[in-house]
This record gives structure tokens, C-alpha cells and sequence, in this order.
């Protein structure tokens, strides 16, 4: 499961890689609406995947990856407001 920073508070939110990895399915587009909980991207780290998971309901405004990309962990993978 993915990360999200405490700016949550402030109406934004960063989602970050839980660890290594690579970005293997990305389920959202910039400017799509998202509920609380909803798969955003999928990060495989030692052959696992790992769903990245919207932490509040709101708008994508940004996606930093795209699918194949190699991620470290704590990189920020996309933004929700």
C-alpha cells in the first residue's frame, strides 16, 4: 500500500512509492475524479504488487511516473487535491 504525507490537511495530498520498485499499471489520468481508498497506480517490489491507494477523495493533479518507470522508495508517484 502506498503512502500518504500528513498534507492531507491542507487539501493536498502526495502519494509516495512504499518502496523499490517498478511501476507496472497506472489506473488513473491527470484530471480524473477519485474516492478515498481508490487504486491509483500498481508498484511491483520483489514480486509483489503493491497498490497505491488514494488517501482522501478528490482530484488527480498530477501523475510523476508512467508504467515501466523504476521508483525508490519515498519518490512521489502522483498528487491528489
Amino acid at each position: 500500500r502506498g503512502n500518504a504525507d500528513s498534507a492531507v490537511a491542507s487539501g493536498k495530498a502526495t502519494l509516495t512509492a512504499p518502496m523499490p520498485g517498478k511501476v507496472v499499471r497506472v489506473l488513473c489520468a491527470v484530471g480524473d475524479e477519485v474516492t478515498a481508498q481508490q487504486g491509483l497506480l500498481v508498484v511491483e517490489a520483489m514480486k509483489m504488487q503493491n497498490e497505491v491507494q488514494a488517501p482522501k477523495t478528490g482530484k488527480v493533479t498530477e501523475i510523476r511516473v508512467r508504467e515501466g518507470q523504476t521508483v525508490n522508495a519515498g519518490d512521489v508517484l502522483a498528487i491528489v487535491e
